[in-house]
C-alpha cells in the first residue's frame, strides 16, 4: 500500500498547485455546489471589506478589492482540493494544465490566442453598444476599481482575475463537464457559468462570448496558461483604455472611431477568429486525453 501511494505521488511537487485538483471533475450538480461556495466566498470577502471600513475607510476603499477578491475563491479551492484527494482513490484524473499545441510552439500559440482575444473583445464591444446604459451605482463601482493606483488595478484585473477565474471556469467547471458531456455542451455551460459569476449583464454578456473562445482553446490545448493569458490580455486592454483621457468616457470603440474603420476592423476580427479556430481544429488529440487535458 505504501509503495502504491509513493508511485502515485512521485514527481508531484508541493509547488505544483494545479496537480491538487486533477481528480476533481464535477458534473452539473457539482457545478451548482461550486457556485454556492463562490457566493459564500463573495460574502466573506464583503465582510472583510466592511470590517476594514470600520477601522480605516480610506484603506478599505483603496485596498479592499485587492484583499477581498482572492477570498471569494478560497472556499471553492479548499473543497476542490479535498474532493480531488478523495476521488483520487476511485476515478481517473486529468491535468488541469497541459501543453497540447500540436505543431505549434508555446510562443506561437500564445501569439495566436492573444490576437484572437483582442479580436473577440472588439466583436463583443458591438454587443455592449446596443445594451442600455449601465446603472449609475454600477458605473461608479467599476470606475472606482479602475481609478485605483495602477498597480492595484493591474494586480486585480490582470493577475488575480485571470488566475482565479480561469482556475474556476476552465480548470474546474469546463474540465469537469468535458468528462460528463459533449464538448459543445461543456464549452457553452462553462461560458454561461463564467458570465454568471460576473453578477451583472453589462459584464456577463461580453464574458459569455469571450468564455466560448476561452473554452474552445482550453478544450483543444488543455492549457490553463493560455486561457489565463487570454483573460489577462482582455482585462489589461480595458484597464489601459480607461487610463487614456480621450477614451476614458467612451462606452464603445464606435465612440472614438470612424464608422468605416470600425466596420473594417470588425470584419477582420471575425476572419481572424475563424482562422484561429481552424488552426485549433487541426491540433490532434492524444489517445486517453480529455480534450486537450493529459491524464494525471
Amino acid at each position: 500500500m505504501a509503495a502504491k501511494f509513493f508511485r502515485r505521488h512521485q514527481g508531484r511537487g508541493s509547488y505544483d498547485l494545479f496537480s491538487n485538483y486533477s481528480h476533481f471533475l464535477p458534473g452539473i450538480g457539482g457545478i451548482f455546489g461550486i457556485f454556492g461556495l463562490f457566493i459564500l466566498g463573495a460574502i466573506l470577502g464583503n465582510i472583510i471589506v466592511i470590517c476594514l471600513q470600520m477601522f480605516s475607510p480610506a484603506f478599505a476603499e483603496q485596498y479592499g478589492t485587492v484583499i477581498s477578491y482572492p477570498v471569494m475563491f478560497i472556499p471553492a479551492m479548499l473543497y476542490a482540493s479535498s474532493k480531488s484527494r478523495f476521488d483520487e482513490n476511485f476515478t481517473e484524473g486529468y491535468r488541469m494544465d497541459s501543453n497540447n499545441f500540436g505543431r505549434f510552439s508555446g510562443i506561437q500559440m500564445a501569439l495566436i490566442v492573444s490576437i484572437a482575444t483582442l479580436a473577440a473583445a472588439f466583436i463583443s464591444d458591438s454587443v455592449t453598444a446596443i445594451m442600455p446604459p449601465m446603472p449609475e451605482w454600477l458605473e461608479e463601482a467599476m470606475a472606482k476599481l479602475l481609478d485605483a493606483p495602477l498597480w492595484i488595478t493591474l494586480l486585480s484585473v490582470s493577475i488575480f482575475a485571470p488566475f482565479f477565474e480561469e482556475w474556476l471556469c476552465r480548470g474546474v467547471v469546463l474540465r469537469g463537464l468535458l468528462s460528463k458531456t459533449s464538448p459543445m455542451t461543456a464549452i457553452t455551460v462553462s461560458a454561461v457559468f463564467f458570465a454568471v459569476i460576473h453578477l451583472n449583464p453589462w459584464q456577463a454578456i461580453p464574458a459569455f462570448l469571450l468564455g466560448l473562445l476561452f473554452g474552445y482553446v482550453y478544450y483543444k490545448t488543455g492549457s490553463l496558461k493560455l486561457t489565463m493569458l487570454m483573460h489577462c490580455v482582455n482585462n489589461t486592454l480595458a484597464a489601459i483604455f480607461s487610463r487614456i483621457p480621450a477614451w476614458a468616457d467612451a462606452d464603445t470603440f464606435l465612440d472614438i472611431m470612424n464608422p468605416w474603420a470600425y466596420a473594417g476592423i470588425f470584419i477582420c476580427s471575425i476572419v481572424f477568429i475563424i482562422s484561429a479556430m481552424i488552426v485549433m481544429t487541426g491540433i490532434p488529440q492524444k489517445e486517453g486525453n480529455l480534450g486537450g487535458c493529459d491524464r494525471a
